[in-house]
């Protein structure tokens, strides 16, 4: 698919696939050596980080488009980009409890990646314009979502060798849409950059760090005396990061801009 991409000249979309990859699988092998040594408050600031950047990315270069195009049309993309978003996690959610013949962990991330790889393709097909700092923005949840997916499968026994698909998979079908170049009307274009806003931003929200008990970050602390105080420093961390890495966007359009 590079290989079609670059001839084919679509550059951003390539770029921002062997992103994803490298973030993901990177994050991927760190986990692999440092699954017996966490660290809480490194998941809290990675997983906000990335969260931040994608709120800001997705309100910032995705919504405008899609009000621009059509207000109405793009905000019912943008209700139902969230809805679907919801949706996906609640079914991927039950099918981790059946007792399926594949690995459930890989096979939502591989899902994930592909959907998120047809809306990137999408968008940048119908707005060759858009600079990288929108795709680097998007993709930025790939790191710490391939190191929890690591930690879990790494728990479980299992190689963390087959996350490397859903790291391809933005690249994949991001190039393939690419490739096709579709031409669309202007409710359409609103449709598309609303879906694609709202997947990003509930992608986004979901990726917010809980510091609640039962969280996933509550389990990686522990249960000791002092948790519940630790808790609230971690939130404060959250707080931090999503803002850090909401302002990062912001310093890079001043910038870029």
């Amino acid at each position: 698919m590079t290989g079609l991409g670059a001839v084919a000249g679509l550059w951003k979309v390539l770029v921002i696939g062997w992103v994803a990859f490298v973030a993901m699988a990177g994050a991927a092998a760190v986990a692999r050596v440092s699954v017996a040594d966490p660290h809480p408050r490194r998941v809290v600031w990675s997983y906000g980080l990335a969260s931040g950047a994608m709120v800001t990315s997705a309100a910032v270069f995705l919504v405008p488009q899609a009000v621009g195009y059509d207000p109405q049309v793009g905000g019912f993309g943008v209700a139902a980009g969230l809805l679907a978003g919801y949706a996906g996690h609640v079914i991927g959610h039950r099918f981790s409890h059946r007792d399926l013949p594949i690995e459930t962990t890989t096979a939502q991330l591989t899902a994930h990646a592909l959907t998120a790889g047809l809306v990137i393709g999408a968008v940048y097909s119908l707005l060759p314009d858009l600079g990288l700092l929108l795709g680097f923005g998007i993709v930025s949840h790939k790191g710490p979502a391939g190191y929890a997916a690591a930690r879990r499968l790494r728990t479980k026994g299992r190689s963390v060798g087959s996350l490397l698909l859903p790291a391809a998979g933005v690249g994949i079908t991001a190039t393939a849409i690419g490739l096709l170049d579709p031409s669309t009307s202007m409710a359409t274009n609103a449709a598309v950059f609303g879906f694609a806003a709202g997947i990003f931003l509930h992608i986004a929200m979901d990726f917010l760090p809980e510091c609640e008990v039962g969280s996933e970050v509550a389990a990686l602390v522990g249960k000791g005396e002092d948790d519940h105080a630790l808790l609230d420093r971690l939130r404060i961390h959250g707080v931090a990061s999503t803002a850090v890495g909401a302002g990062a966007v912001f310093l890079a359009w001043l910038v870029v801009g």
